[in-house]
C-alpha cells in the first residue's frame, strides 16, 4: 500500500526540525502559505533567516532530493518569504536552504539521512 504523501511530508519536516535543532536553529515557523505559495520551515541562527525547502526521497537513484527544487519552486518561495519578511520585519539576514531526508522506509525508517544544503539559491 502506497503511503500517504501528507504523512511522507509531514515525517520529513518533522526530521529537519529535529536536525536543525540539534544544530542550533529556532523553528520560526513551518508550512507558511502565501498566495505565492508555502515555506515549508522558517528558522533562524546567528545572523539569518533561514526559509528551508524540506524534500524527502527513499533514494538518490533518479537524482538528489534538491534538484527536484525547480527554478519556478525557487521563485515562488522567493516571493512566499518576501511576503512573510514584509509581515515579520527582521534585521537577520535571509536565506534559502534545501534540506534534503532519505528514508529508504519510508516512515518506518528509524534514521533519515539528512544533508543540509545552506544558501541553495539566493534572490
Amino acid at each position: 500500500m502506497q503511503e500517504n504523501k501528507r504523512l511522507l511530508g509531514a515525517f520529513g519536516e518533522d526530521a529537519a526540525c529535529r536536525y536543525l535543532a540539534r544544530c542550533g536553529y529556532r523553528i520560526v515557523g513551518r508550512n507558511y502559505a502565501s498566495r505565492f505559495g508555502e515555506i515549508d520551515i522558517i528558522a533562524r541562527k546567528g545572523r539569518y533567516i533561514v526559509f528551508a525547502e524540506v524534500k524527502l526521497r527513499r533514494d538518490a537513484s533518479h537524482g538528489a532530493a534538491a534538484e527536484f527544487v525547480t527554478a519556478q519552486k525557487q521563485r515562488r518561495i522567493i516571493l512566499a518569504a518576501q511576503q512573510w519578511l514584509a509581515a515579520n520585519p527582521t534585521a537577520l539576514q535571509p536565506r534559502f536552504d534545501v534540506i534534503e531526508v532519505y528514508a529508504p522506509q519510508g516512515l518506518d525508517t528509524a534514521k533519515p539521512q539528512i544533508n543540509h544544503l545552506e544558501d541553495a539559491y539566493s534572490t
